[in-house]
């Protein structure tokens, strides 16, 4: 916000006008690109008029970098909501633009994958007058990059697109208004299993609810506007403390303050809870359980969930479980104390370490082959936690196996650069 605070309610005031004048026109026809009431929003086309054009507007990449310099350039203050380094913000947003454009057919499928974005949001202060000034930059961009060839049809089919996903974050983000938009937390305990791996546990100030399997976006004080997903360890304990493993990915960023920069007594904040891996009701079949490296939280988090199941139904016929647990090399697995105390008095499970792989394969073909050989049948269950490439791996080996395509879960998967577009000769990086 500016030094005299008014930024925020200039934009507001020039929200609530543009939304009003949306509203006042809407019986005429002119509703600024957004389908007037019970009128049906034809996606379909959108789509075709994006996806024919899209070379105009690319390359992809030049395209956000440019939509941000547009939206700093006019509103200065907003610059405070992002973090210092903007790489990763422009990839996220290109993979939900390019899930969009994916998607424009099917609008009832972004609007629920965009609520949920929506109350993530509210973590970062994302206010509606902030999303018009967001929607402003969009459409300068567009026109800047299509110079000459820029319409009217290609502006409005743009805008209609990001109008769809930015009501269902607002909608989002208004079902979410009795939960806090994010949950400050103390650092209670920091362990290191090796020289770039830690296991946290921390105290939420708040009561903070989740189920086993789900994860969280943190954000480490040391780097405010950053935040990044992992796996809660388990339900709460009776006290309240969540258990967090990180390995350090590199130098910079936040799983290096987490795990070279935090101990106890530090201070972390908690988004939402999400995540596709939680049982449910649903008990029937074997349960295959695949996780690489730190992945294992999350089944560590199921795991514990299916055991107090079975203590608490004694005379019932424990689900058998198999957890295959993969790792870059056998110095990489840890928490093997957990693991050997689980397996002992759990007669129901079996544990497959899968370390390492030959050279010339994949880094996941050995872990995707070892599941595939379990003899995995149509009405087993499948949970799968790990990096984008090697639940793509293990997903296809399963559906090779025959296990149904229903039957085998694993959180949203971000579009990699490979499955973005690639235009005027230049790829996504």
């Amino acid at each position: 916000m500016s030094k005299d605070g008014t930024t925020y309610h200039t934009l507001l005031a020039r929200h609530d006008a543009m939304r009003l004048r949306r509203q006042l026109l809407s019986s005429g026809g002119d509703t600024g690109g957004r389908p007037a009431a019970g009128e049906s929003y034809d996606g379909a086309a959108d789509q075709r008029i994006i996806m024919r054009d899209l070379d105009l507007v690319g390359p992809f990449d030049e395209l956000i970098r440019d939509l941000y310099q547009v939206l700093f350039a006019r509103h200065p203050s907003l610059r405070s909501l992002f973090p210092a380094t903007m790489a990763f913000q422009e990839a996220h947003l290109a993979r939900a633009f390019w899930y969009q454009i994916e998607h424009l057919d099917r609008p009832e499928e972004i609007t629920e994958r965009f609520m949920q974005l929506g109350r993530d949001h509210r973590k970062l202060g994302v206010r509606p007058a902030q999303y018009t000034a967001f929607e402003e930059a969009l459409r300068e961009a567009v026109r800047l990059r299509a110079g000459e060839h820029w319409s009217v049809e290609l502006d409005q089919a743009w805008t209609r697109m990001l109008r769809l996903g930015v009501d269902a974050m607002v909608r989002g983000a208004d079902a979410a208004l009795r939960e806090p938009p994010f949950w400050r937390a103390t650092v209670t305990g920091h362990r290191m299993c090796g020289p770039d791996l830690a296991v946290l546990r921390v105290l939420p100030h708040e009561t903070f609810r989740h189920r086993a399997g789900q994860y969280t976006a943190v954000e480490s004080a040391r780097l405010p506007h950053t935040w990044r997903p992992y796996y809660l360890a388990g339900s709460p304990d009776q006290d309240g403390e969540v258990e967090l493993h990180v390995r350090c990915t590199g130098p910079g960023g936040v799983s290096e303050a987490l795990v070279h920069g935090t101990g106890p007594g530090d201070e972390v904040r908690l988004g939402p809870p999400k995540g596709e891996l939680a049982l449910g009701e649903d008990s029937a079949g074997a349960l295959l359980l695949v996780a690489w490296d730190t992945g294992w939280a999350a089944m560590k988090a199921v795991l514990r969930d299916v055991e107090g199941r079975a203590r608490s139904a004694p005379g019932q016929r424990a689900r058998r479980v198999r957890l295959f647990l993969g790792t870059g090399a056998v110095a990489d697995l840890y928490d093997t104390d957990h693991l050997t105390g689980l397996e002992q008095r759990c007669p129901w499970l079996t544990v497959v370490p899968v370390a390492g792989g030959s050279p010339d394969e994949g880094a996941y073909d050995r872990l995707a082959r070892a599941v595939a050989r379990s003899g995995p049948v149509p009405g087993d269950r499948a949970l799968i936690a790990g990096p984008p490439d090697m639940v793509r791996t293990v997903t296809a080996a399963l559906a090779h196996a025959g296990l149904p395509a229903q039957h085998v879960r694993h959180d949203p998967l971000p579009a990699g650069p490979r499955d973005l577009p690639h235009l005027a000769g230049s790829a996504l990086r």
